[in-house]
């Protein structure tokens, strides 16, 4: 697995680092319990008049609309039923407020922090917006003037840099706790130094009733010792009741300059449940089947017992309803070589259901044997109720770094359409076995280019067409899941291409379910370490980065896209790029104007009743506002900063507003648009 597979490699800080700053509270905080009970309990009546209202009003009539969970539902749809904001209007949006985030000051006093960027989407309750910064801060905002209420540190430098991404953080969530007298709202965050908090969303302080002094230690309770440098959390986590289901980011390869000497030294990414009153661990589902449990049999010559990884790096999706969660399982390290790990390796890399009450397995689906490609499921699983030949099905989607779609139903694990066990290629690396055949699907097609071949290379001109040829002779190369090698191989997409973190978004009154992805190529070149340094046999090195003839990519565009799947049908309604891309230094080369190519970074989606929305970078930041039908750009309005986060869409005293998490380092900041008052 590599978590936010752009995000910069960095260098290890120094552990021990010394609190920045103290909380910064405000006026806010100072009320009284009292205060805050009374104006708590006659929101939470207001709130419950409205959605009442909304049942029977058109969308845009909402007064106050929350974005209440990370993809704004427990099953990520990425929708909100608003239209305030449309075709005829979305032209003039502009920046309504500008938060400078509590981290920038922080990177100034310690640039060795060198924090990813600012990737986290908000939440919304009750007017008020809170959000994670990389560093660990919890900050709660006003959702209308953008005034700072309180933040709250998590101190998560303390330890020094975190695992696999370092300083990378996504999103809260919000939970009402139930007391005798109502309820106090908490957010609830796992952090990068591995700890989970709740935290009273009213006054930014930590709940005293929850684990020790308002966190619990995620290092403890996996059956394994674990060492804080290889383990974290980046996720917003899903709560199903009073359950809160927890995965983790495991170092699950050599990397950096941390090479573990033994094969135990990667944590096992084992997802837990954890009581939301108590912080008590409730209980554990092993990603990796200890003895005597179903799977455990998949892991030969015992190797089950010192792997590690096989974590849920990626948000968890859940149906309330049914009381399941869904889990994207990532690979087993090390990540492409898997010689000391022989046989299929359940529950790696694959979508697995969890009665979240219990932890329980209800089904599960393999999607990759024995991975060895940093396949690991990218985003959440998508909950989407569609219509099957005249049937009504609740399924489960999940898009792949493989570019290929799963669709499941969430109830029973069958695949909507048929998935087919097709023969792969053999390894030729010492003591490596790999898997026979992988599964693909049938339905829908995949939605970006898969392996290397005359079909994929650059195809401008005959002459760059041949020399991409040249280039790629140097490797190994072929179809999908042509495994690493000791020469290298190219693979496409690489664990970088197909789709990524940001998922994608589900409009349910269309069954249309948009995707955002990337055509980019790597190399997975192994190189042979010395026993003596580490019982790793293997692990990535050499080349690892491919270009294709004078300075082109060495694939036919698009290099970025957006794919329109119809859910019903399992058929594409449209395909388009993404960016004009490098369209202009194309035709600077004297090659006839290909139009729009697209731009190979992660470009996340929302979707709304009016309007398909995507935060990119294309020359400038931008929000592009997009036809749901064609998918043809309305309107694009600049940015101040480059978008990092996925966009979300709230509703507060009739006014519809995006927020998006733009820059990183020094200067990161959340933004607020709305249409002129």
């Amino acid at each position: 697995m590599t978590q936010g597979a752009r995000g910069s490699r960095l260098p290890k800080v120094l552990i021990g680092c010394n609190s920045l700053e103290p909380n910064r509270n405000t006026m806010h905080q100072q009320n009284s319990r009292l205060q805050l009970s009374v104006t708590r309990t006659l929101t939470k009546l207001i709130v419950v008049v409205l959605s009442l209202g909304a049942v029977l009003s058109h969308a845009d009539e909402h007064e106050n609309y929350d974005w209440a969970h990370y993809g704004n539902d427990p099953g990520h749809s990425k929708y909100a039923p608003l239209e305030q904001i449309n075709k005829n209007n979305v032209h003039e949006l502009e920046v309504h407020w500008n938060w400078a985030s509590i981290d920038n000051q922080s990177v100034v006093e310690r640039p060795q922090f060198v924090p990813s960027g600012f990737k986290a989407t908000p939440i919304t309750k009750n007017g008020v917006l809170y959000v994670s910064t990389p560093l660990g801060h919890i900050a709660a905002i006003d959702a209308r003037t953008g005034e700072e209420k309180w933040t709250f540190s998590t101190n998560t430098w303390e330890h020094g840099r975190p695992a696999n991404n370092g300083f990378n953080h996504r999103g809260v969530t919000f939970w009402d706790k139930p007391t005798p007298d109502g309820f106090e709202p908490r957010i609830i965050m796992s952090t990068a130094n591995a700890f989970l908090w709740s935290i009273d969303a009213d006054t930014g302080e930590p709940d005293d009733s929850f684990g020790t002094n308002g966190k619990t230690d995620l290092t403890e309770g996996l059956g394994r010792d674990v060492d804080r440098s290889m383990i974290a959390h980046s996720a917003a986590v899903p709560i199903v009741g009073d359950t809160v289901i927890i995965g983790s980011v495991v170092y699950d390869q050599p990397m950096f300059d941390m090479t573990p000497e033994e094969l135990t030294d990667l944590p096992p990414g084992h997802v837990r449940g954890f009581d939301l009153h108590t912080g008590e661990q409730k209980w554990i589902f092993h990603t990796i089947p200890q003895s005597g449990e179903f799977g455990n049999e998949t892991w030969l010559d015992d190797s089950w017992a010192v792997t590690g990884a096989t974590n849920v790096w990626t948000m968890i999706s859940a149906d309330a309803e049914l009381g399941y969660v869904y889990l994207p399982v990532g690979n087993p390290g090390n990540d492409f070589y898997g010689g000391q790990r022989l046989g299929d390796n359940l529950f790696g890399t694959s979508l697995v259901a969890l009665n979240a009450s219990t932890g329980e397995r209800v089904w599960h689906y393999q999607i990759v044997h024995h991975e060895l490609w940093d396949y690991d499921p990218p985003a959440a699983p998508t909950m989407v109720d569609i219509s099957i030949g005249g049937r009504q099905v609740k399924a489960v989607a999940m898009v792949t770094k493989q570019a290929f779609v799963y669709v499941f139903d969430r109830l029973t694990g069958e695949p909507i359409w048929p998935i087919e066990e097709r023969p792969v290629p053999p390894s030729a690396v010492p003591g490596e076995r790999a898997a026979l055949t992988q599964p693909f699907p049938t339905k829908p097609p995949a939605f970006d280019l898969q392996g290397i071949s005359d079909a994929t290379l650059i195809d401008f001109t005959p002459e760059l067409r041949q020399e991409a040829l040249q280039i790629i002779e140097e490797f190994d190369y072929g179809g999908l899941y042509t495994p690493p090698s000791l020469n290298g191989t190219v693979t496409l997409p690489g664990w970088t291409g197909g789709a990524e973190w940001s998922g994608a978004a589900y409009d349910p009154e269309t069954s249309m379910y948009y995707i955002p992805s990337v055509t980019s190529p790597i190399v997975i070149q192994l190189e042979e370490n010395n026993p003596s340094d580490t019982q790793f046999a293997y692990q990535r090195g050499g080349v690892r980065t491919i270009s294709g003839p004078q300075g082109l990519p060495l694939t036919k565009p698009p290099y970025g896209r957006i794919s329109a799947l119809n859910l019903n049908t399992a058929e594409y309604d449209w395909v388009r790029p993404n960016g004009e891309g490098i369209r202009q230094q194309i035709i600077g080369l004297g090659i006839e104007d290909p139009g729009p190519v697209g731009v190979p970074i992660v470009a996340p989606l929302m979707v709304t009743k009016t309007l398909l929305f995507q935060a990119i970078t294309d020359g400038v930041p931008l929000l592009r506002a997009m036809d749901k039908a064609t998918g043809e750009t309305i309107a694009e309005i600049e940015l101040p900063g480059i978008p990092q986060g996925a966009p979300m869409t709230y509703m507060l005293d009739g006014k519809q507003f995006i927020a998006i998490a733009c820059g990183g380092g020094s200067d990161a900041r959340l933004i607020s648009l709305a249409l002129p008052d």
